[in-house]
């Protein structure tokens, strides 16, 4: 008597049937473009601001910034100058802040205007043909 193993080991495979579906891309929403925009520009502010405040940290805890101040006293001939004093850990924040809030403001603005750009354009092509398989 043969097992169950065997008697599924004996039949022949059958060749996987994928299937195939085109369809055509008519239509960005607008808001969800704009949204989405958004949530990058939001996203790259963060990290932005985050990737600052670090180099400004690591710069300042491996004594950079220290050599810059005896460089520039040095060429500068006064010895009050101080880099950590122009450029202070907040005024480095801040200014990543200001950049960032810039940045999603025209980030979410292009997100807009390519999605118009877009919807206007699929009168004239027809729209973007998109494939997908199912293996």
């Amino acid at each position: 008597m043969s097992s169950i193993a065997e008697k599924l080991q004996r039949k022949s495979p059958r060749a996987a049937t994928t299937k195939q579906v085109r369809l055509k891309l008519v239509y960005v929403d607008f808001w969800s473009a704009v949204k989405l925009s958004f949530l990058i520009g939001v996203t790259l502010g963060i990290i932005l601001i985050v990737v600052s405040v670090l180099i400004w940290i690591v710069l300042d805890g491996t004594g950079i910034f220290g050599s810059l101040d005896s460089l520039f006293q040095s060429i500068l001939g006064q010895p009050e100058f101080s880099v950590t004093a122009v450029f202070s850990l907040g005024q480095v924040a801040l200014f990543a802040l200001v950049i960032a809030i810039l940045n999603t403001v025209v980030g979410t603005a292009l997100g807009a205007v390519t999605a118009m750009l877009y919807n206007f354009s699929v009168r004239v092509t027809g729209g973007l043909l998109v494939g997908f398989t199912n293996n």
